[in-house]
């Protein structure tokens, strides 16, 4: 027998398993919003520099006669290689001449330009005071900006790395968990209250300390040494693992991550793209549970990458004329994010032993954090081309793309509970033994 069996006698899906995955699903609907929120409260406006004869209340209209204030504007800041009003520089003195030219510079000296020495004014037409126009975060102090989420990432590693420590035993723990670390008593009381819980009746009879030691019996011959994190690199099946699973969680969380906390770049309206892509990111999920179920992880992961990479590339290069091209690009990107973050863990539960997976999922964590932080550190290339993070974005998912190669399909295959499972690659560490064993296998 295996462990499946011993979950089946307690009931595999009932109440308490509903029951722990709402409220899994309130601490998520509580946590998600944070890792979006600059979008909207460090959000850049449009802006330009102040100057008197626009902004200075003092000034009085005889100073500027009877122009437009698009007259005005075109004499007091020059304007970009995209030939519209630049946001960081203005003339030094107000370019009257310019009113004349009708478009037309050859023939005349390129005037003097300064930063915006005294400070710049702001487009409130869709926010009205962000962090970015509270402490003037623009031009040469917009890397500051990625400086604070960069910080923020830090913070979510460091307390990613406490919190596992700091949580353990909030949560009930897992029976399988308890059992293959030598503790098949409190195993036991798990197994019975998901239970009783489920409403599972007589099942003190079919649950006792006798079967889940006949059930378990390797799996607790092979706890008599208590793992520990080195554990991790000691055997080359495992450690081959642990490594490939890191290198794949920290080069899909540099796209993912970068998209999520920079979605106000790309040009669109950020409420509605927000929305749109929260809302398809469900269907999106359900679909990507039958695409793993179907072609496997490997196969559903690389399909993932490269359809979020080609896709982030494509918006960069599609005019900004085509809004519901845009927009559709924008919102599968967004779907298509949570899917690659929920395959991953899928992926990497489903090729880590149990005696030591917590470890295991805590130091991929770790990578995957780093990955995260390097998402605003990229985004400073935009001082140099507004497209260029977006560029290495699409290209690294790519990439990624290619990793879960590297790794054993999952699909269908046996749950490793002890190092040595990996070691054998699980061949022969489930055979049938002499009370009749039965494979379990993941559940899709």
């Amino acid at each position: 027998m295996a462990f499946q069996d011993l979950l089946n006698q307690a009931g595999s899906m009932g109440r308490y398993q509903i029951l722990q995955m709402a409220f899994l699903l309130i601490c998520n609907v509580m946590v998600a919003p944070h890792a979006v929120l600059e979008n909207f409260t460090a959000a850049i406006p449009g802006h330009r520099c102040w100057v008197p004869i626009l902004d200075n209340d003092t000034v009085s209209d005889s100073d500027s006669g009877t122009l437009s204030q698009d007259d005005l504007l075109r004499i007091s800041i020059p304007l970009d290689s995209n030939l519209r009003p630049d946001k960081c520089r203005r003339f030094v003195q107000p370019q009257w001449h310019l009113l004349h030219l009708n478009g037309t510079f050859s023939n005349v000296t390129e005037p003097d330009t300064e930063p915006c020495v005294d400070g710049w004014v702001y487009d409130q037409s869709t926010f009205l005071s962000t962090t970015v126009t509270e402490w003037d975060l623009v031009c040469g102090s917009q890397v500051l900006g990625s400086v604070a989420k960069f910080i923020f990432m830090i913070g979510i590693l460091v307390g990613a790395f406490l919190g596992g420590h700091l949580s353990d035993r909030w949560l009930s723990e897992s029976a399988r968990w308890l059992i293959v670390t030598n503790k098949p008593q409190k195993g036991l009381q798990e197994l019975r209250r998901v239970a009783c819980k489920n409403g599972v009746k007589n099942s003190g009879g079919a649950l006792t300390m006798e079967v889940v030691r006949t059930t378990m019996r390797e799996e607790l011959e092979a706890t008599q040494t208590k793992p520990s994190l080195r554990d991790l690199f000691h055997t080359p099946n495992l450690r081959k693992r642990v490594l490939i699973l890191c290198l794949l969680r920290f080069t899909t969380a540099i796209p993912v991550f970068g998209f999520n906390i920079h979605l106000q770049h790309l040009k669109s309206n950020v409420f509605l793209m927000q929305c749109l892509s929260a809302a398809m990111s469900i269907p999106a999920c359900v679909a990507g549970m039958f695409l793993l179920n179907h072609i496997g992880r490997r196969i559903s992961q690389l399909f993932l990458c490269f359809l979020f990479g080609i896709t982030i590339l494509a918006t960069v290069f599609v005019p900004e004329e085509m809004r519901t091209l845009h927009a559709v690009l924008i919102t599968l990107m967004g779907a298509n994010s949570a899917v690659i973050a929920s395959s991953n863990s899928l992926l990497s539960n489903e090729l880590l032993p149990t005696v030591i997976r917590a470890r295991a999922v805590g130091l991929i964590g770790i990578a995957g954090n780093v990955g995260s932080a390097m998402s605003p550190v990229l985004m400073t290339l935009m001082m140099y081309s507004d497209s260029l993070p977006w560029i290495i974005y699409g290209a690294i998912s790519i990439l990624a793309g290619f990793v879960p190669l590297l790794l054993p399909e999952t699909k269908n295959q046996p749950l490793p509970d002890s190092i040595q499972d990996v070691e054998n690659e699980w061949k022969g560490s489930r055979h049938t033994n002499e009370e009749g064993a039965v494979m379990k296998v993941t559940p899709f």
